[in-house]
């Protein structure tokens, strides 16, 4: 019944090529249980990276996403900061105006927004439940409407500019693992930590992030995601998490921007532009 549920409580993510990457030639399925991914990948080249500078990811307005500059500001940010994190734990992480052996940048192509009223009706659901059956610890899921989905490409280039890592994703929410906000960007905002998280495993171990035992967080990674100062400064220029607040918010429902201030002003959060195409010979990327 749980399937159930978690599979007609989908929305539909439209797997996009929206034109931000510098090649999509030769990139491959990548599914995961509950995603759908395109990859390419350079695994030798990857590897032998030590430093990496992250652009702020660019979620633009378009036809057919029904969120607001605050809210596509508050999803793609949420984006760059878990990419940061995931990264810091094998890549030394540099500023803007650092040099890098890779650049890291993703842009949202498709977000559907979450339905406030049936989240708020799924979160008065579960209170109530907890109220009447305090003892019986069965979650209750949302009800299978009205959920959101995002989508999201994102490439790292050398200091070149030569692909070195692609992918193509997209995933929605579920009634099962996703937990209600009462806000429009509710489920994308959740869901761009899942997509910082696969992209920076494709980018840390040159391989698809999809299969295997799930690893658990570094140790070190627990006080930055409770609101402390990250590993690297120029993790800083997206904010910091939301800490325990941000636990609560989301437990109880609340709209992101409620707990998440957010990324801070500073010029390292500009996208970085590709340098020019080189000789096609040197794009050639081993799957």
């Amino acid at each position: 019944m749980s399937a159930a549920l978690a599979l007609g409580g989908c929305a539909v993510a439209p797997l996009e090529r929206a034109g931000s990457l510098r090649s999509y030639d030769r990139m491959s399925d990548a599914n995961g249980l509950v995603t759908r991914s395109q990859i390419r990948v350079n695994k030798k080249d990857l590897l032998a990276a030590k430093t990496i500078r992250i652009a702020s990811t660019v979620f633009p307005a378009r036809t057919g996403v029904e969120l607001t500059e605050k809210e596509r500001r508050l999803v793609a940010n949420a984006v760059s900061r878990e990419l940061c994190l995931r990264l810091s734990e094998r890549f030394r992480i540099v500023s803007s105006d650092d040099d890098a052996d890779l650049t890291v940048q993703a842009t949202v192509t498709h977000a559907t927004p979450t339905s406030a009223t049936a989240s708020g009706a799924s979160k008065a659901l579960s209170i109530a439940k907890t109220v009447a059956l305090p003892a019986v610890p069965v979650p209750v899921p949302r009800l299978p409407v009205g959920l959101g989905s995002l989508s999201v490409e994102a490439e790292a280039r050398d200091f070149a500019g030569f692909q070195k890592a692609a992918m193509v994703w997209a995933r929605s929410a579920n009634s099962i693992s996703n937990s209600a906000r009462v806000a429009n960007e509710g489920d994308a905002y959740d869901l761009a930590a899942d997509f910082g998280a696969d992209f920076a495993k494709l980018v840390v171990t040159g391989e698809s992030p999809f299969g295997g035992v799930p690893a658990l967080p570094p140790m070190d990674s627990i006080p930055v995601r409770l609101g402390g100062a990250p590993k690297y400064v120029a993790c800083e220029a997206f904010g910091r998490f939301p800490g325990l607040t941000g636990f609560a918010g989301q437990g109880l429902g609340l709209p992101p921007a409620w707990t998440d201030s957010g990324a801070r002003e500073s010029p390292a959060n500009n996208p970085v532009p590709a340098p020019p195409p080189g000789p096609s010979s040197e794009q050639a990327l081993t799957q």
